[in-house]
C-alpha cells in the first residue's frame, strides 16, 4: 500500500486539506485490489459457508474502497474540476468492471447460494434476512445466473453506461457554466429585487465587467424568471436553461440519451426483464412499470382540471395586466408571482428578510432537537473540502456522539447545480462498535452580499428543510449492516423523510422559532404566516401536472423499448402530450438536461417524489392529528422509519409507525384537489 497516500491511511474524517488531486486515482486503484484481495479470501476460504463466514464477511469488505469512492465522487459534485473530471471518467469503468467481477464470481455465488438455500433453518433476525435477500438479489439480479458470453456483454454495457452518465452530467454542467446574460444597461432590470441586483452586479464586478451578470445557476436564474418585467429577457435566459444539453455542438447530449437508454434497455433484456423500468421497479415499493402508469394516471385525472382551470386563470391575468396573448414557458414564474401577490398580497421580497440562512439553519436544529433530541454544535478543527463548508459535531439528549454533519450551501463553478444529501461514511455496527455516519447536505442558496446577509426565499427554506430530513434519515441510522442503514432503502421510500420535514415550514409553531427580521429581529408577522399556509396549494394543480409530466418521459425512456427511438425531441414531445399546457419551444429539450435520470440514480424512479408525497401527507396528518411537535409520534418516526433503514420492507415499517397502510386521499385533501 501506497503509506504516502493519505487517502489510504487511516481516519476518521475526510482528510480533505491533505488531499492533492493526484492521490485519487492511485488510491481508487489499491483500494479496488484490497477489495479483490478481500474477496479473494472469501471465495478461497476452505470452511462451510456460513451466514457469518460469507454473508457478513461479503458486507463488510470493501470498506477502504467506499470511503475513498465516496469522497472522491462527492467533490466530483460539490468541487469539481477538468483533472478531477478526467480521473472520473477514468475509474469509472474500473470500478464498473470490479462491480461485476464480484457480482459475476461463479464460486462466490455458489457459496452465498448455499446459505440462501438454507434461509429457512437459519434462524435469522429480520435485518439478516433482509441482508441475505438483497446479497443474493445482486447476483442473481445482475447476471450471476448468465452464460459467460452473456456476462461478458453485461461488463461491456456497464463500462460504456458508467462512462456515458459521466459525460452527460459534465456536459451539463459545462453548458450551465458558459453562459451569461450580461446587462448593461438597468432600465432593463425592472422589477428584480435590489438585493438580487447587487449580486448580479458583484458577479460582473468579479469578472472585471460593467453592469450585471445572470446565470443559469438557481439563485439566479430562478428570481429572474419570476421578477424580470422584461419579457425578451425573460425569454433568452427561459431558452438557455431548456436548450442545456441541445446544441449539436460539443456538449450537445442527445446521442448520450439515445444510447443510455438504449443500453439500459439492452442490459435489462440480457437479464430476462421486459425494460429497464421492469428491473428496476422490482426492487421498489411500485412493484411494476404498470402500476407506476396506473398511479401517474390516476394522479393526472385529479391534477388536470385543477392544472387547466389555473392556466386559464393565468392566461386571463396576463391578458388583462399586460395584454399578453399567449403564455409562453418564459412567462410562467412572472405571472405566477404576480396573481400570488395579487391574491395573496404575498411575495419572495416581504419573506426573505425573515429568512436569514443562519437563522433558519437554526430553525432546522431546533426542529430536530425538539423531535428527536438532538444538538448541533459547530466545531471548526474538522478538515473540509471548501472554506463555504460548515461542520457540526451531532451529539443526543445524553451527550453521546450521534453524527458529523457537514453543511455546503452557496453555488461555485465547480458545483453541479440542485441540492442533495450525501454520506462520506456509512452507519454500521461491527465488533460491538456502532460506527456513527458522516452526512452532508449541498445546496446553492444567495450568497451574502456585501450590504445584507442570504436571504432565503420561502422554496429555498423548504429546499433546507428538505434535504435535512434526508440528513436525518442518516444521522438517526441505527443498524448493524451498511447497505441497509440511514438512506439505503427502496428508492420510493427515499423521499419520505425529506418531503415530510418540508410540512414544518408551514407551521405557524415551527415558523416561530426561526423566521425572525434579520436587521430588527421582529418574529414574521402572524399574517405572513397565514398567508403562507392560504398560498401553499397556489397553482397546486399546475405543479403536480409538471411533476407528473417528469415521471412521464421517465416511464417514456425507460419502460419501453427505446431502439426505435431517433429524435429525442420528438420521443419528448409523445411524452408531454397528456400534461402539456404551454406551446412547446422548439429550440428546448428537457431530456438532454435531466440529469435525475440520466446522471442521477432516479432511472425509472421519478414518480417516486409523487409516490413520497403521499406516504408524506399521511405522515404529517399523524403529526397534525396529535401536535407537530407530539413526542408520541416523533418517536414512533424515529424508531420505525428514520432509524431503521432498509432492514425491513419499507411498507411494513410504515404500518409499524403508522398502524396502517398510507392513504393517497390524504395527499389530495392537502394539495386541494379533493375536499376535506
Amino acid at each position: 500500500m501506497d503509506s504516502q497516500n493519505i487517502l489510504l491511511t487511516e481516519y476518521e474524517y475526510a482528510p480533505f486539506s491533505q488531499i492533492k488531486t493526484e492521490d485519487y486515482k492511485p488510491a481508487i486503484l489499491q483500494a479496488v485490489e484490497l477489495a479483490r484481495q478481500e474477496i479473494n479470501e472469501l471465495v478461497d476460504s476452505k470452511e462451510k459457508p456460513t451466514f457469518q463466514n460469507t454473508i457478513e464477511k461479503l458486507e463488510y469488505s470493501g470498506k477502504k474502497l467506499d470511503r475513498v469512492t465516496s469522497i472522491f465522487f462527492n467533490i466530483n459534485s460539490a468541487e469539481t474540476n477538468a483533472e478531477i473530471q478526467k480521473i472520473a471518467q477514468e475509474v469509472s469503468p474500473v470500478l464498473s468492471e470490479f462491480k461485476n467481477d464480484v457480482i459475476l464470481n461463479s464460486e462466490l455465488f455458489k457459496k452465498i447460494q448455499e446459505v440462501y438455500n438454507q434461509k429457512d433453518s437459519l434462524e435469522l433476525n429480520k435485518e439478516q434476512e433482509m441482508l441475505l435477500d438483497k446479497k443474493y438479489k445482486a447476483f442473481t439480479r445482475n447476471g450471476a445466473n448468465l452464460p459467460s458470453d452473456k456476462q461478458n456483454e453485461l461488463r461491456e454495457i456497464d463500462k460504456e453506461l458508467s462512462k456515458l452518465s459521466l459525460k452527460f452530467g459534465e456536459n451539463v454542467l459545462a453548458e450551465t457554466n458558459r453562459y451569461e446574460l450580461h446587462i448593461t444597461e438597468e432600465s432593463r432590470l425592472k422589477g428584480l429585487p435590489e438585493s438580487f441586483k447587487e449580486e448580479a452586479r458583484s458577479v460582473a464586478n468579479s469578472k472585471d465587467k460593467e453592469g450585471w451578470i445572470f446565470s443559469l445557476e438557481y439563485p439566479s436564474y430562478i428570481p429572474f424568471m419570476k421578477y424580470a418585467e422584461d419579457r425578451e429577457l425573460r425569454k433568452e435566459l427561459a431558452l438557455a436553461f431548456g436548450s442545456r444539453g441541445f446544441h449539436n455542438d460539443e456538449l450537445d447530449n442527445q446521442e448520450n440519451v439515445l444510447q443510455i437508454a438504449k443500453l439500459r434497455y439492452t442490459r435489462a433484456k440480457l437479464l430476462g426483464f421486459k425494460s429497464h423500468a421492469h428491473f428496476v421497479l422490482e426492487e421498489r415499493m411500485a412493484e411494476t412499470p404498470e402500476k407506476v402508469d396506473s398511479f401517474l394516471k390516476n394522479m393526472l385525472e385529479k391534477a388536470k382540471p385543477a392544472a387547466e382551470k389555473e392556466f386559464k386563470e393565468l392566461e386571463d391575468f396576463a391578458k388583462d395586466l399586460d395584454n399578453i396573448d399567449r403564455l409562453e414557458k418564459w412567462d410562467a414564474a412572472y405571472y405566477s408571482e404576480k396573481l400570488k401577490q395579487k391574491l395573496f398580497d404575498l411575495d419572495d421580497e416581504k419573506l426573505k428578510p425573515y429568512f436569514q440562512l443562519e437563522k433558519v439553519i437554526d430553525g432546522v436544529f431546533t426542529v430536530a432537537k425538539k423531535l428527536y433530541g438532538l444538538n448541533f454544535n459547530e466545531v471548526h478543527n474538522i478538515d473540509k473540502y471548501h472554506p463555504d463548508v460548515r461542520t457540526y459535531k451531532v451529539t443526543d439528549e445524553f451527550g453521546e456522539a450521534v453524527a458529523l454533519f457537514y453543511a455546503d450551501f452557496h453555488p461555485r463553478p465547480g458545483k453541479r447545480d440542485g441540492a442533495w444529501m450525501t454520506i462520506y461514511k456509512n452507519q454500521y455496527v461491527e465488533n460491538g462498535n456502532n460506527e456513527r455516519p458522516h452526512i452532508s447536505i449541498v445546496c446553492n442558496f444567495t450568497k451574502p452580499g456585501e450590504k445584507e446577509p442570504s436571504l432565503l426565499s420561502f422554496n429555498e427554506v423548504t429546499t433546507l428543510f428538505h434535504e435535512f430530513g434526508h440528513a436525518l434519515h442518516g444521522m438517526l441510522a441505527n443498524t448493524t449492516y451498511p447497505s441497509l442503514s440511514g438512506p439505503n432503502v427502496y428508492w420510493d421510500f427515499v423521499e419520505l423523510p425529506s418531503q415530510v420535514l418540508e410540512n414544518w415550514c408551514y407551521e405557524k409553531e415551527a415558523l416561530q422559532l426561526f423566521a425572525k427580521h434579520y436587521k430588527t429581529g421582529e418574529p414574521i408577522p402572524q399574517e405572513y404566516i397565514t398567508k403562507i399556509k392560504e398560498s401553499a396549494n397556489f397553482m397546486e394543480g399546475m405543479a403536480t401536472l409538471r411533476q407528473l409530466s417528469f415521471g412521464m418521459l421517465d416511464l417514456s425512456w425507460h419502460a419501453i423499448d427505446p431502439t426505435s427511438a431517433q429524435d429525442v425531441k420528438q420521443h419528448e414531445l409523445k411524452a408531454f402530450e397528456a400534461t402539456k399546457l404551454y406551446p412547446d419551444v422548439p429550440s428546448n429539450c428537457m431530456s438532454t438536461a435531466f440529469s435525475h435520470i440520466f446522471q442521477g440514480g432516479y432511472s425509472a424512479g421519478y414518480y417516486s417524489y409523487k409516490w413520497a408525497e403521499v406516504l408524506d401527507a399521511d405522515t404529517f396528518e399523524y403529526f397534525s392529528e396529535n401536535g407537530i411537535f407530539s413526542q408520541e409520534i416523533a418517536t414512533k418516526f424515529k424508531e420505525h422509519i428514520l432509524s431503521r433503514g432498509g432492514t425491513e420492507h419499507p411498507m411494513e415499517l410504515y404500518k409499524k409507525f403508522r398502524g396502517k397502510e398510507p392513504q393517497p386521499d390524504a395527499l389530495l385533501r392537502r394539495a386541494g384537489l379533493i375536499k376535506k
